[in-house]
């Protein structure tokens, strides 16, 4: 019996990235798959792929930060695949800047997609959840939701909040059955952090070489990028719990970049 059968999961920001390789992993252990994501095509294009693997899944377009589509979304996939089991709040940006050239509008956009989606989402979902008395949502955090880096004040602040938000879900949930945890990947080589590469370079007046080694990759132990199956997997596992033991946790995915 594949780990995830039966279940319904919502992945928001999985038309790409890290997103859409959560979303292929728990198709294959069994689950139907709701891909939210900004770009409704492009989530119809990763359901159809999805599909082609012969499990169930849909593409809805939803802004996380939007709370109208939010909701709509989420009411949408519960009457298409009839529940929701998982919530994969994943949807993210990145923008870079020293903080005295940070312009607040950057600043509260970052926030709006990392902390307001991911509240918006929670809400949206865990009623469904707690209706079931059932759920686990798992939060994409980073190893920016345990330490810092020059130039990413809001992105550092949005994914601290993160395992603030998942600590009290996990003690509002616990009545309910709901589980809520957070992984939190070192740098991966998806297109966001492929854009930072010479956004970095320029910022900080060094080669882009240098930047994947001595900026991104400079604190693991073997140099090498954490990978989008990596992350899938360690959301698989907060998934997949048969129980309730874990529960307000946060996973750093890293490659030793930062250790508990």
């Amino acid at each position: 019996m594949t780990r995830l059968e039966g279940k319904v999961a919502i992945i928001t920001g999985a038309a790409s990235g890290i997103g859409k390789e959560i979303a292929i992993v728990f198709a294959k252990e069994g689950a139907k798959i709701a891909i939210a994501d900004l770009n409704v095509e492009a989530a119809n294009a990763a359901a159809k792929e999805i599909e082609a693997m012969g499990a169930t899944a849909i593409g809805v377009g939803m802004d996380v930060s939007n709370e109208d589509q939010v909701n709509a979304g989420v009411e949408e996939v519960v009457a298409k695949l009839g529940k929701v089991d998982i919530l994969v709040s994943n949807a993210g940006i990145q923008i870079v800047h020293p903080i005295e050239e940070f312009p607040f509008a950057d600043w509260k956009k970052l926030l709006a997609i990392h902390l307001d989606g991911a509240f918006l989402t929670t809400k949206a979902c865990i009623k469904h959840m707690y209706a079931q008395n059932s759920g686990s949502i798992i939060y994409i955090g980073s190893v920016h939701s345990k330490e810092a880096s020059v130039l990413k004040s809001a992105y550092v602040t949005a994914k601290h909040g993160l395992i603030g938000l998942s600590k009290v879900i996990a003690k509002e949930g616990a009545k309910h059955g709901v589980r809520s945890n957070v992984v939190c990947p070192g740098f991966v080589r998806t297109p966001l952090v492929e854009k930072q590469i010479p956004e970095q370079a320029k910022a900080l007046g060094i080669t882009e070489d240098e930047v994947i080694k001595n900026v991104m990759l400079k604190e693991t132990v073997d140099g090498e990028f954490t990978t989008v199956d990596d992350v899938a997997e360690a959301c698989l596992y907060f998934a997949s719990s048969k129980t309730n033991a874990l529960t307000g946790q946060s996973l750093v995915v890293s490659h030793g970049w930062f250790m508990e």
